[in-house]
């Protein structure tokens, strides 16, 4: 257990400025509380250089190359959702307390456990990425999602948020209980609960009748993480509900959470080196849960007048996307990044992070006179005569979100797309380039609304949120979307070592290997 620290040093500096964070959150002084986020900043800075330092093989991992490369994925994006998420508590509070119709008291105040909820969160996330046991799985999994529910309980005053959270927690302790289960019928085909153990039995052995309902149980569980079919309900209300920049640390946290542990418990079943299959049980499950998931999301965000709800929509669809790069596979050893689902999946996380951040970003710098948030359409109309930063940052991202050349999202979906054809999965491949011209009628009429129309006399009163940071994370993620086509290549190349697969070969090849060799 010993050696295990030294792949877990970020995760043990984001614990410690979390401890940090929460005393100085607490401080009666609002010049000293205002140095939260500033913590913040400095622990995902030294996590992200602890994570490029972090050993680049962890032997007792399914994925023994993807820690240095996840947890500097999530130390990066951290850092652009810390951006964001500066302000959205306590500020009516400090403004009653600066007119001087109100004393501090740590009662009311929510900055120290806001922020700290923020960390603890990003902390299961790389714990995730560690996790090379079923227990320490769910222990990350649900140190993920915990700190979710109160965040989007805080993020506004209002009963909206309430409603939210509350909605939220008892939805995601159904899929906890139902992938906890899951997780009990692996453990109880398999004997043991180390996930590289589970693969090493279920290829000698092959995958008894308990195994593929504990394999689907656990995947079903675990779709919540990610907003897909059936376990989707929540993902419109609670987006809309919480404040944008929740909204945003919600697109991005769990969902990634929730992939990671996919990958993880489909790389059990052993996928084989002859284009990405998997027991056909799992295999079909994955396959009608991931054409659902993008068609009912596109097909829903259609309807929608608020920008938040549509972006929710947007989340599970592009969650369906993803759902392609698993069933593909990692391909061949040693393969080109484009016979790679698995690095398909992990760069496409990446890719997803930069654009929906400044989307939500663009949407969290809008206020109306009464300080409620701008969610509407009319709110973005005519927004890059009015604001030209915030308007082509949202453009920008949009159309990085639909896909188009040559932007970040392209080359996202263009891995997506030729792992899902180099895996012989053409119906689905189909399916996926159907929804994404679905996707484009809505986010074109975003980039339609916020460049082309003009401002009316409901948006005259619109104003900008006093917290600057969320327009400087709306311009680094235009930026972003654009600048990293330029090092595509290298990120291409890291995500592909980082999705190196190291568990056996199923049982069913290495019969075909045997007969062969007869």
């Amino acid at each position: 257990m010993i050696e295990k620290i030294a792949y877990l040093w970020p995760e043990i500096t984001l614990f410690l400025t979390t401890c940090v964070v929460m005393v100085i959150g607490l401080s009666k002084s609002h010049e000293v509380r205002k140095t939260s986020a500033w913590f913040c900043a400095v622990g995902l800075v030294i996590a992200a250089a602890l994570s490029i330092n972090s050993p680049a093989n962890n032997p007792g991992s399914l994925f023994p190359q993807w820690i240095p490369y996840l947890k500097l994925v999530v130390s990066l994006v951290g850092l652009g959702l810390l951006l964001v998420v500066v302000g959205t508590v306590d500020r009516q509070l400090e403004d009653r307390i600066a007119a001087g119709k109100a004393t501090y008291s740590a009662r009311y105040a929510t900055r120290a456990e806001f922020y700290a909820f923020f960390l603890f969160s990003l902390t299961g996330l790389m714990l995730c990425a560690s996790a090379d046991d079923l227990i320490w799985l769910f222990l990350a999994l649900e140190l993920t999602s915990l700190p979710t529910y109160m965040m989007v309980v805080i993020s506004t005053r209002g009963s909206r948020s309430q409603e939210a959270g509350v909605k939220y927690f008892f939805l995601g302790a159904l899929g906890a209980a139902i992938f906890l289960y899951g997780f009990s019928l692996i453990y109880g085909a398999a004997g043991t609960t180390d996930l590289q153990e589970i693969a090493n039995v279920f290829a000698n052995d092959g995958l008894s009748s308990l195994a593929i309902a504990g394999l689907l149980v656990s995947v079903l569980g675990v779709s919540f993480k990610i907003a897909a079919v059936p376990m989707h309900f929540y993902t419109a209300d609670v987006y809309q509900g919480a404040a944008s920049p929740v909204s945003a640390f919600l697109a991005f946290v769990p969902k990634t959470a929730g992939f990671i542990a996919i990958l993880l418990l489909v790389g059990t079943a052993g996928w084989t080196h002859n284009g990405g299959h998997l027991p056909e049980a799992l295999h079909w499950m994955l396959w009608v849960v991931a054409a659902v998931t993008m068609t009912l999301g596109n097909v829903m965000a259609l309807l929608q007048s608020s920008i938040k709800r549509v972006l929710a929509y947007s989340s599970i669809a592009h969650s369906g996307y993803m759902l392609v790069g698993v069933i593909a596979g990692p391909g061949e050893p040693g393969g080109p990044f484009w016979q790679n689902g698995v690095a398909a999946v992990l760069f496409y996380l990446l890719s997803y992070g930069v654009m929906n951040l400044g989307a939500f970003a663009v949407i969290a710098s809008i206020e109306k006179p009464n300080g409620e948030e701008g969610e509407g359409f009319d709110d973005i109309r005519g927004l890059c005569a009015r604001c030209p930063i915030l308007g082509w940052s949202m453009v920008l991202c949009c159309l990085s979100l639909l896909g188009l050349p040559p932007l970040l999202g392209f080359l996202g979906k263009f891995g997506l797309f030729t792992a899902g054809v180099s895996a012989g999965q053409l119906p689905l491949v189909i399916i996926l380039g159907l929804n994404s011209a679905i996707a484009a009628f809505y986010y074109l009429k975003i980039v339609a609304t916020v460049a082309l129309d003009k401002g009316d006399e409901s948006t005259a009163d619109d104003v900008l949120a006093r917290v600057r940071s969320r327009r400087i994370a709306a311009l680094i993620s235009a930026f972003g979307v654009v600048a990293l086509i330029a090092v595509g290549q290298e990120l291409m190349t890291a995500s592909q070592e980082a999705a190196t697969f190291a568990g056996p070969p199923v049982a069913h090849e290495l019969e075909h290997a045997s007969a062969e060799h007869d």
